[in-house]
């Protein structure tokens, strides 16, 4: 490759990570004034036109703040798991199969994964360095809660691979040029969603900060700089899945204005469910997880796996 391409390929993320991280902005504007009607009240409609500016001085305010220092937290881990944590969630977006952005990943959904699991040590790290029991007790549960439903997550997309053969992202907008797959899945395609609020600690299942008893999970120590790199994360993972929903699900990728109003929908799905859900019990997301979902997966990929070799 010539050293232009590396230029673009450069400028390319960049401009793609800019574009998240405005989106992300927007994703929490969107989530106040949704929550805010649900709760039948304006939300933020002071800062600029209807709100519109609201993001961008609370990322000021954020920024600006103070930063405490814990006497017993360890330092260094304490202060880059946010970093951490923030350049993973930028990193998985490099899948988005942009056909222009000479980034081609033939084992995308592989790299999917590495991603999402090193997530989980972030939490952990996180939690376990600032010495504190309350963040202590929220990483662990927010790490019992990932890792199990990654488990469910891989199987509902291994589904999907037996179906195509393939784990390049851009090979499933080819395959549901006719018929999207939430027609042929469509009980794994809500299996998909629910894992998803799951993986990102969504308000059913955001056990990780249960307020009455842990006061804000493994983030409780975290202040200005810190607590924002978490919160952009959690966003900016929160958008990635959505757009996970729609390749998978919803027709795969196209260059037209109609994908990006799907996952913007689906966006809005996990406001929706905040606003209306109150939180589970733990034992019965555990439950969930391992009683239903897996089953159910499994039972699936079965199914597909015996249509295919019936097929061939």
């Amino acid at each position: 490759m010539m050293m232009n391409d590396y230029y673009n390929i450069l400028i390319g993320f960049i401009i793609l990570i800019i574009g998240v991280m405005i989106g992300v902005a927007f994703l929490t504007l969107m989530e106040r004034k949704v929550l805010g009607y649900i709760q039948i009240r304006k939300g933020p409609n002071k800062v600029g036109y209807m709100g519109l500016l609201q993001p961008f001085s609370d990322a000021i305010k954020l920024f600006t703040k103070e930063q405490t220092y814990l006497l017993n937290a360890n330092y260094l881990t304490y202060y880059f798991c946010p970093i951490m944590s923030f350049i993973l969630s930028l990193m998985i977006w490099s899948l988005m199969p942009y056909y222009f952005n000479l980034i081609s990943f033939n084992l995308g959904i592989l790299f999917f994964f590495c991603c999402l699991s090193l997530g989980v040590y972030t939490v952990m790290i996180a939690g376990w360095s600032s010495n504190s029991n309350y963040s202590l007790l929220g990483g662990m549960r927010a790490v019992a809660q990932t890792i199990s439903y990654e488990v469910s997550l891989s199987l509902i997309l291994m589904s999907s691979i037996v179906l195509i053969m393939d784990f390049n992202l851009i090979k499933f907008g080819e395959y549901q040029f006719m018929v999207w797959l939430i027609f042929l899945m469509f009980p794994l395609s809500l299996c998909w969603m629910s894992s998803s609020l799951a993986e990102t600690n969504r308000t059913p299942f955001d056990f990780a900060e249960g307020e009455s008893e842990l006061v804000s999970g493994f983030n409780t120590e975290y202040s200005s700089g810190g607590f924002a790199l978490i919160f952009l994360a959690e966003y900016a993972s929160i958008l990635f899945m959505s757009l996970m929903f729609s390749l998978l699900y919803l027709g795969g990728f196209d260059l037209n204005l109609m994908f990006y109003f799907k996952m913007v929908f689906v966006s809005f799905l996990f406001i929706w469910v905040r606003g209306t859900l109150p939180r589970y019990r733990y034992d019965k997301l555990m439950y969930l997880c391992w009683k239903i979902y897996l089953p159910v997966s499994l039972n699936y990929l079965l199914m597909f796996l015996g249509i295919k070799i019936f097929l061939i």
